[in-house]
């Protein structure tokens, strides 16, 4: 690789290095760098200090509680009415709260603090593609419990093993640590202590994992804020033919009732942010992902070498996927700031010192947007993930052609892939080519684009095996999740909306989010430009009304062709549900 400069000036259009046209606000240099009201975060630190751990007097009582809430967990996975009643508007589950206390007296019905708390329930079912041992030891193993759910668990540690289990892992009981997390700033993260307890039903063939809290065992635990108490959740597995296994998923809290900001409030009320049908669809893409990572019958590589060497850039994307999901929310601490004079205060900025490898070293820029949208979820994916239509923005890709030279299926989706792209540019040559790394995944619940720029030693290096942490990346992309309109939201605790086409997706608008990163300085301790600010800010701007403008235009074209189809004899049989052409709303 080769070495960096031991002094660059801070420019947006050297560092963001897609991005080769220079911005028109002047950027300075370091002498006349003047300090803004961003918060420059170090590094962030691993985990937050509490001295949890179980006594040996304790133990007993914890096992009590987990077979306890095992059995609660196990119940409320099978039961209907009265514990689950759907909602006949909008199809979703709602817990029945008084029911549950009466079914589950003690010690899992713990009392709410205040009234400023309230409760989520959620579950979901869905058949998964990984047998229920390969998922148990998952869900045990808190770095693989990470890497199965990158975009929600943000950060994960067994604190402690209080019991290995008997036969295997049925039995065990761990201690756990995690921080939850929405990939925007504007969504506070959850972090909690929590038991987990693994057991096996041989004579169901079923294997069931549960979370439970810890507050009638340790005295000495502060509440996160805001409060998020993990009350009996978890799932249960069944296994079928094939390596399948079918989840049935359950999500119960309780949360404190602090203010979310209003593009997210009906996201995250409605249970759709943290609830049960994120996890299982989440949990179905990565199966599918792990799948394609350990098959060998692949004939297409393009220019990857080997299988190997396809396992080795799933890994680099991955690891992709996840600095960019840490680096654009709140997890570790990371605050943001908003600028003033962003429309409706959904643009958020942070600065971060990097001086370890795996990320350009110096400072760097981050830069979040929201906006809704008036359109579906897929439909915008499918703008964004396609390179040939991406090009044609011009402020995403400088105009410049994208060609795909390796692509990687992971998943039955076509756009849960890899790819690899050569970026078309004059300066090309044999002995400098631009590339670019992209993974497009997409679920019901929601849908990514994520992509860096690397040079050809450090695809050359991660496909030959070597160790692929060192290679700088720093990540750009999009998070767009499907928003359900105000009347399909129930106050409370509820289960995915049925309000969906023929096709599986939901018709209502989504939530794009933009994440920009720009390596502002190589000086750890240099000072940000304000400058800088006002030109990612720009830039983070007219790329929203880009992608506004290339939907509407798409949408527009897409209505006429598809209304005139649903004439007969010149009057309309039916309706297209083909709309949405109005201008975005950024909330």
């Amino acid at each position: 690789m080769v070495p960096v400069p031991s002094f660059v000036p801070p420019s947006l259009d050297l560092d963001m290095n897609m991005y080769s046209r220079p911005f028109p606000e002047y950027l300075g240099t370091c002498t006349d760098m003047m300090p803004v009201p961003v918060p420059v975060l170090e590094e962030p630190s691993s985990f937050p200090e509490a001295g949890v751990v179980l006594m040996e007097e304790g133990k007993g009582l914890a096992m009590e509680l987990a077979l306890s809430s095992m059995d609660e967990l196990v119940k409320m996975c099978h039961a209907n009415e009265p514990l689950w009643i759907r909602n006949i508007e909008n199809g979703k589950e709602v817990l029945n709260l008084e029911e549950h206390g009466r079914m589950f007296p003690w010690p899992s019905n713990l009392k709410q603090n205040s009234s400023e708390t309230r409760t989520e329930a959620t579950r979901d079912c869905a058949v998964v593609i990984m047998n229920s041992i390969t998922l148990v030891d998952a869900f045990l193993d808190a770095n693989k419990w990470m890497e199965l759910f990158p975009s929600i668990v943000a950060r994960a540690k067994t604190v402690q093993v209080i019991t290995p289990g008997i036969s295997g892992a049925s039995g065990s009981l761990h201690l756990m640590y995690a921080e939850l997390q929405v990939l925007s700033p504007l969504v506070p993260t959850r972090e909690t202590y929590f038991l987990r307890f693994c057991h096996q039903n041989v004579e169901e063939g079923t294997w069931a994992i549960v979370d439970f809290p810890l507050d009638r065992l340790h005295d000495n635990i502060q509440p996160s804020f805001p409060l998020y108490k993990r009350h009996p959740s978890g799932c249960v597995i069944q296994d079928m033919p094939n390596g399948y296994s079918r989840v049935t998923w359950i999500e119960h809290a309780e949360i404190e009732e602090k203010p979310v900001h209003q593009i997210f409030s009906q996201y995250v009320y409605s249970g759709m942010a943290f609830g049960a049908h994120r996890w299982l669809t989440v949990l179905q893409r990565q199966c599918e992902r792990v799948a394609s990572l350990m098959a060998r019958n692949i004939s297409d590589l393009g220019v990857i070498p080997s299988p190997e060497a396809r396992k080795n850039m799933m890994r680099l994307a991955q690891r992709m996927i996840r600095i960019f999901s840490l680096n654009i929310s709140s997890s570790s601490g990371q605050s943001w700031t908003g600028l003033s004079d962003s429309y409706d205060d959904t643009v958020r900025i942070t600065t971060r010192k990097i001086t370890e490898p795996g990320q350009p070293n110096g400072v760097i820029l981050s830069a979040v947007s929201t906006t809704w949208l008036p359109y579906p979820h897929y439909q915008v994916f499918d703008l964004l993930r396609d390179e040939h239509r991406r090009s044609q923005l011009e402020l995403l890709s400088n105009g410049n052609a994208l060609h795909e030279v390796a692509h990687i299926a992971n998943g039955s989706h076509p756009g849960n892939c890899i790819s690899l792209l050569r970026i078309n540019v004059a300066s090309n040559s044999s002995q400098h080519v631009e590339l670019m790394l992209q993974e497009c995944c997409t679920d019901q619940s929601g849908s990514l684009v994520v992509y860096t720029t690397v040079d050809v030693e450090s695809i050359q290096l991660a496909m030959s095996g070597e160790d692929p942490s060192c290679i700088p990346l720093l990540p750009l992309g999009f998070v767009i999740v499907p928003v359900e309109s105000s009347s399909a939201v129930s106050e409370g605790n509820s289960m995915p909306s049925n309000s969906e086409d023929g096709n599986g997706h939901n018709n209502s608008g989504c939530l794009l989010t933009v994440g920009l990163q720009v390596l502002a300085s190589t000086i750890p301790s240099a000072k940000l430009n304000l400058s800088s600010v006002t030109a990612i800010n720009n830039h983070l701007c007219n790329t929203v009304n880009q992608i506004t403008a290339a939907l509407s235009s798409t949408t527009t074209t897409t209505t006429i062709t598809t209304t005139s189809s649903c004439l007969d004899n010149g009057n309309a049989v039916g309706s297209c549900n083909i709309e949405p052409t109005a201008a975005s709303k950024q909330v």
